[in-house]
Parts: structure tokens; sequence; C-alpha cells
């Protein structure tokens, strides 16, 4: 409405039509009659527009004010002028015309009157929606004061439970470090037990040696006394070495072997270990079961590898040892013939003892018929890394591991679906490579809250399948070994 006031001043219609009045005042006697006609018609075209826009403006006000705003004003000025212009402009209306004009009057106000009622009823109904508005709000404003002081004791709560996890953590920590000391003790006794056995075998082989050193001289003297060589003959005898001391092809190739094998290790990790787990996948869909059984089965091909390594050079070592008197040369020679012949180990022994294990290891279970043969390529890939890592010098081993222990950053990194503030490793997805006491790959674990109790919890069934029940049960009571512990036990 206030829009078209606005523009209604602005234009200064008004201001127009004076001027055009006093123009034509002015020229009234010296037009024609036609001119004269002109100039009227425009006034009164020009006098409709205006009165056009005021009703428009009238029409607008109206409305602003609501349904019954404005009504007297209409009924006492405007109806009573449209009247009067009516009765003016028609003279022929008759007395019927002049009642029906008055009923509808009437009727108008008194519709007027009901509109006012419905009004005053629609009105009435608002507030009370409003006051009953009101008492909804001032109770969802005291939930609201009850949910801050509900969230104020529970945050003073978490406080309290904070502070007795991080002493329940300390303490945890302390009994993770006492446990590992005893389990290293429990290493050092099995090594000192087995450091006894190599000094009676090494005291035996010296025994060996100084028999054969003896039967040799003697039969060195027999030979003296058959024929007796020239001067020139002994001398060059005396001046030529018993044994070239230019290095051997295993002490060549250490480095490069060493390469090799740890960019091999690291290849079986990132292929050969995802596709051994999209295989088990297939038929079990509990991943964090599968990650266990490929980490499981990682460990179980080392000790296997390394046991059997053993036993292949001792069989080396029987063989070559007639033909050599120094022991460093005969070491030396044993890890260049097994280097040159890493072919002639049977990689299938060990694959076969690395699957009759875990049939038998309570850690891990999986369905009756799922078959760890489907996983004998991995298991066979893994065997021959460690055999040929056994070759290295040192020697590449995996790192020390158990569920529950403390994460560490040197040796592991956190899977995709850890728990980042948590402290403790769940379960393990690859084991960490060593070299002695430097970790030189990393391996992967899994950390969540709560790992102790997750884990003392799970109990998986046992799937046995070539072990018997006294086997089974006697697995079933501890932890999974160490690689070190392994390696003393399987001796």
């Amino acid at each position: 409405m206030a829009d078209s006031l606005r523009r209604l001043v602005n234009t200064a219609s008004f201001s127009v039509l004076q001027d055009k009045l006093e123009s034509w005042y002015k020229d009234y006697h010296a037009i024609s009659c036609d001119q004269n006609l002109n100039r009227c018609c425009e006034l009164v075209e020009l006098t409709s527009r205006i009165q056009g826009q005021l009703f428009t403006i009238l029409n607008l006000t109206a409305r602003e004010g609501g349904h019954y705003a404005g009504v007297d004003v209409l009924k006492s000025r405007l109806l009573p002028w449209l009247g009067a212009s009516f009765s003016m402009a028609t003279s022929s209306v008759t007395n019927d015309t002049s009642l029906n004009l008055i009923q509808e009057t009437v009727e108008k106000e008194r519709r007027i009157r009901e509109l006012s009622a419905s009004h005053e009823n629609d009105m009435q109904k608002m507030e009370t929606q409003l006051c009953s508005a009101r008492l909804h709000l001032d109770t969802v404003k005291q939930e609201l004061e009850d949910a801050h002081q509900q969230l104020d004791d529970t945050k003073n709560i978490s406080a309290t439970t904070l502070l007795a996890t991080e002493d329940e953590i300390l303490q945890l920590k302390a009994d993770f470090r006492l446990r590992e000391a005893h389990d290293q003790i429990e290493i050092y006794k099995r090594k000192l037990v087995v450091l006894g056995d190599y000094e009676k075998q090494v005291q035996l082989l010296k025994d060996e040696v100084s028999f054969l050193t003896a039967e040799k001289s003697m039969l060195q003297e027999r030979l003296v006394r058959s024929r007796s060589p020239s001067p020139l003959a002994r001398r060059s005898l005396a001046s030529s070495p018993l044994r070239s001391e230019s290095p051997t092809r295993a002490q060549l190739t250490n480095s490069s072997r060493h390469a090799r094998l740890v960019s091999r290790f690291s290849d079986l990790y990132a292929v050969e270990r995802l596709e051994a787990q999209s295989l088990l996948r297939r038929y079990i869909d509990d991943l964090e079961m599968v990650q266990r059984i490929i980490f499981i089965a990682t460990v179980e091909a080392f000790q296997a590898a390394k046991l059997a390594y053993r036993k292949f050079r001792l069989r080396v070592r029987k063989t070559l040892s007639p033909s050599h008197l120094v022991q460093e040369t005969l070491e030396d020679s044993v890890v260049d013939y097994i280097v040159r012949n890493l072919d002639l180990y049977d990689v299938q022994a060990s694959v076969n003892d690395v699957i009759n294990v875990m049939n038998v290891n309570p850690r891990i279970s999986f369905p009756p018929e799922v078959d760890l043969v489907l996983i004998s390529s991995f298991i066979r890939e893994t065997c021959r890394v460690a055999f040929a890592m056994q070759t290295l010098d040192p020697p590449l081993d995996l790192a020390f591991t158990s569920d529950g222990e403390l994460y560490s950053d040197s040796k592991y990194r956190r899977s995709y679906d850890s728990e980042f503030t948590a402290p403790l490793v769940v379960y393990h997805v690859w084991p960490a490579l060593l070299e002695g006491d430097a970790v030189i790959v990393k391996g992967e674990a899994v950390t969540r809250r709560g790992a102790l109790w997750r884990s003392s919890r799970s109990c998986s069934p046992v799937r046995s399948r070539n072990g018997s029940p006294t086997r089974t049960l006697g697995f079933s009571g501890s932890r999974s070994p160490s690689p070190g512990r392994l390696s003393t036990s399987r001796l």
C-alpha cells in the first residue's frame, strides 16, 4: 500500500490535473468547441485514473487492517457517498430497489457481526493454545535443566572412571613386564640347556678330531717310512697352505641375499598374504579370525623352517666333517653348501608340519568344511623365505609376540580399524622382522581397548584333525609360544 501511495505522490497526478485545468480555463474562449470537448474528456480520463489508484490504495489499506478493521469508516463515509452519487446519477430508483438495498445492508451487518463473533472465538482458542504451548515450553526447559544436571554427573563419573582406568593400565604394564621377564628367564634357561648340549657335542667333536689327528699323524709317519721325499718336495709341502683363505660364496653374496630376502618378505605381506586372505574370506566371514590364521601360519612356517634348517645343517656337517680338520672352515663350508643347494630343502614336509600344528591350535577356529591346504602355497613360500634367511650372517628372525602386549611404534604399524589411543595389542596381522635386536621390517597389529579381557573371553572351539585328544588338551591350556621359545623347545 505504501508503495502505491508513494508512486501516486511521485507522479504528481493532482498537480498535472490542476495545470491542465488552468490551461483549459485560459484557452477556453480562444479554441474551438471540439478542442474544448477533447480537453474535458482528457481531464475526465485523468480523474478516473486517479480515482482508480485511490480505490486500489483503499482496498490495500482495508486488507492491512484485517477482516473487521475500517468497517465503521466505510459505513459512515464511503457507503453514504456512494448512495448519494448513485441517487444523484439516476432518478429512476424505485421503492423496491431502496428496500432491497436496505435488506442487503442489514444482511451484511449480520454477517459482519457473525464474523466478529467467530473472530473472537478464534482469538480465545489461540490464547488457550498459546497458554498450553507456554506450559509445554516450561516443561521442556525443566527437562533440559535436568539433562544438563545429569550430563554434569556423568562427566564427574567419567572422570573418576578414567582415573581408575589409568591405574589399571599402569598395573597391566607392570604385570606385563613381570610376565615378559619370566618368559625371558624361561628362554634363557632353555638356552642354557641347549648350550650344555652343544658343549657336549663340541667336546665329542673335539675328541673325534684329536683321534683323527692322531690317526693322520700315524698314517703320515707310515708314509714317510715307506718313501722318503726329496728336500725340494719337503719344502714345497711345508710351504703350501692346507686351505685357501679366500671368502666362500655364502660370504660374498650375504649382502645381496639379505636385500633380496627382505624384499621378498615385504612381497609376502603385500601380495601372497592378501591372496590367502581373500581365499579364506570365501569360507570364513570373520576377518579377525582370517587374519589370525594367516599370522599364526607365518609364525609356524618360520619355526618349521628353522627346525628343518638345523636338521639339514647337522646332516651336511656330518657329511663334510671327514674332509675338514679345522672347525671354522667346516662351518663355512656347511653354510656355503646349503646356499648352493637350497633346492634340497624338503619344503613340503615343513608345510605339512605347519598345517598339523595349526589344526590343533586353540587360538583359531574355522568351519569343518575348510581345509588349511587352501593356503598351502602361502605357507610354502613363507617356509622357503624363512629357510633362506637362516643362511645369512646374522640370520633373520621374527619378533616375539603375544596377545595383549603393549603396542610399540618401533615394531608395528596400526591397522586401519584400530583404536589409535589404545595401548594394548588385541591381535597381530603380520610379524616384525628382526636382525639381531634391530627391527628392519615393521609388522602390523590391531589395537583396541580392553584387549586382555576380549582375548580371555573369546574362547573359540578347537578344531583337531590329526592330533589326539591328549595333545589337544595340552595346547588348549597354553598361549601361543614366542619364536624364541619355539626354537628352543623343538631342538
